[in-house]
């Protein structure tokens, strides 16, 4: 929600005057919006964009060369004032005209064209293009709303003023870069008004609302809710589909974040949108990625294209430079690479023939790695939960991500190999993909296992079992630093070894002692919610973690347990 606000009914003005304050080398305020103080080397036509706060980077956001020449700022989600607005236009033009431009909403179309007739009585010449890029609000073209397809539009505009091209041509650059921009959204949850406690919309649970606007409104219908690459596909089919008739192949692409919506959520989409528009023949030409026309803290996204011709793609490129949006034309050569390509070197290593024992224990890995990734799928979001109550509710994802390379590697290991070289292999692709301390203990720690076994021998005994867990125990030791009583995966592990060592020197078979011994570190996973941790991130939130067992001593206890399947 909305958390950060004074008086809810003075928001805009309070806000507004802080941007002022953090922009005051390059916009100064009059009333009703902003205007750019940005020196011109001959006079411009004025571009004024507009509407409700709520928006930034739109409205405000994007005065500056090469864009907008001032912004009309009406309260949160409503249209400024026609008096508003000609105090706006005034203190931009340059005598050269003002074009008002905006989202196609009945208050904004009604008080900027009622501006323009002021402005026009008193000898400005006023104009107003209106934004209508909203596929899902309208079948007809001039009914539909204007959502993040604004931005397109505003950039052309600017671009063209900047150019130093008349009113008429400056208008027609915009009118033409509306017929061709579209754009779908939807929303994953509503926003919520400064000082409101419930938000302006729901979506229902498991669904996003498609056809989302950008005043609140929720989507035109609820749909089930879909991954990452379902929601690129549905984008990119439905926004093609209204490709402008005898449109070309060249398109300035946005996807825009509405405002809670993460950024790497955002990449997430876009990979599988390029993808998806160069398998249909597309070119995308400078896609921006990110928020440009939000809605408050909404949760959503929407796809924008604009089918380019000469102009406007040189429009589209064109420099610009406001508090929000900057670009440079020639600033970096274009790039050559494979788009999706991720350059990788490794070390190329020659794996020995290993004999017929260490064939055998590398096909038992191969088959307890295969099952420990599907527990620990299973069991990712529980893990999470756990440890999310004291640290970052990360862990179940990690081992979730390391099993899962250790699985990708081993399957590229010959099937020559033994058992130590398949550890190893798996060991270090857990390392390296999962990532964070977790990460690299484990595979740190399988490779220590396998550095005590021979690929060679003629056979092996529980006896080597015992050495190669020991050996995980002493590098998780060295390299985590902790001990038992800390509240670590150690409190699971070191319980478990001891009792394998015990029960091995004892006679039991390796399936016996492997049993009993995990049951043993199950208890002791379950007794570390007594514990208060002593190192790693959930240190500080040591009395919150009370009641509630250590993650890692947990994950811990239940592959123990499932090796024990295995070996009985």
């Amino acid at each position: 929600m909305t958390t950060l606000y004074n008086d809810p009914s003075t928001f805009m003005e309070d806000q507004l005057a802080g941007f002022l304050d953090a922009y005051a080398d390059r916009l100064r305020g009059v009333e009703g919006g902003v205007v750019s103080t940005a020196p011109q080397d001959s006079p411009e036509v004025a571009v004024v964009v507009g509407g409700g706060s709520g928006h930034y980077p739109a409205f405000s956001g994007l005065v500056g060369p090469g864009l907008a020449h001032g912004a009309v700022v009406g309260n949160i989600f409503t249209s400024p004032s026609a008096s508003r607005a000609c105090t706006v236009g005034r203190a931009a033009d340059a005598g050269r005209g003002v074009i008002f431009t905006f989202g196609n909403y009945a208050g904004d179309v009604m008080n900027f064209g009622l501006a323009t007739q002021r402005l026009a009585a008193e000898g400005i010449d006023a104009r107003v293009v209106v934004v209508t890029d909203d596929i899902a609000s309208a079948d007809e073209p001039e009914k539909r709303r204007g959502i993040a397809g604004d931005f397109t539009v505003f950039k052309v505009l600017g671009a063209a003023a900047a150019e130093g091209l008349d009113i008429d041509a400056v208008e027609a650059a915009g009118q033409h870069a509306n017929a061709m921009t579209r754009t779908l959204g939807v929303a994953f949850s509503g926003c919520t008004m400064p000082g409101s406690e419930e938000p302006l919309f729901e979506v229902p649970e498991g669904h996003l609302g498609l056809g989302l606007g950008i005043h609140g409104e929720p989507g035109i219908e609820d749909v089930p809710m879909l991954s990452a690459d379902q929601l690129a596909e549905l984008f990119v089919e439905r926004v093609l589909t209204e490709a402008p008739e005898g449109a070309g192949r060249r398109v300035a692409a946005i996807l825009n974040g509405l405002g809670t919506t993460k950024y790497e959520e955002l990449f997430l989409v876009w990979g599988r949108v390029s993808a998806l528009l160069r398998d249909r023949g597309y070119e995308v030409v400078q896609p921006e990625i990110g928020e440009l026309v939000t809605s408050l803290d909404m949760g959503g996204c929407s796809l924008t294209l604009m089918w380019l011709d000469e102009d406007l793609e040189r429009w589209w490129t064109a420099d610009a430079y406001t508090p929000a949006f900057k670009r440079v034309a020639s600033a970096l050569p274009v790039g050559t690479a494979d788009h999706t390509a991720v350059e990788t070197t490794s070390a190329a290593t020659e794996i020995p023939a290993a004999g017929e024992a260490g064939r055998a224990l590398a096909g038992q890995v191969r088959a307890v790695v295969s099952d420990l990734a599907v527990l620990l799928e299973e069991k990712s979001g529980e893990l999470g939960r756990i440890d999310a109550v004291a640290g970052d509710g990360d862990h179940g994802r990690g081992m979730l991500r390391g099993i899962t390379a250790a699985q990708a590697a081993i399957a590229e290991v010959p099937d020559h190999a033994g058992a130590a070289a398949v550890l190893r292999a798996g060991g270090r692709a857990w390392a390296d993909d999962a990532g964070g301390t977790s990460g690299v203990l484990w595979g740190a720690d399988q490779e220590a296992a396998a550095g005590t076994l021979d690929d060679a021998a003629a056979s092996y005994a529980a006896e080597d079992a015992v050495a190669a867990v020991q050996a995980f125990q002493d590098s998780m030791q060295q390299l985590g630093r902790a001990q038992v009583g800390d509240k670590t995966l150690l409190d699971s592990l070191v319980p478990f070894v001891d009792a394998l060592s015990a029960a091995v020197a004892g006679g039991a078979s390796l399936a016996d002692a492997w049993s009993s011994a995990s049951a043993e570190a199950a208890k002791a996973a379950e007794a570390t919610q007594d514990l208060r941790p002593a190192v790693g991130r959930a240190r500080p939130l040591a009395e919150k973690s009370l009641g509630t067992p250590d993650a890692g001593a947990v994950s811990m206890a239940m592959i123990l347990g499932r090796i024990a399947e295995h070996l009985r």
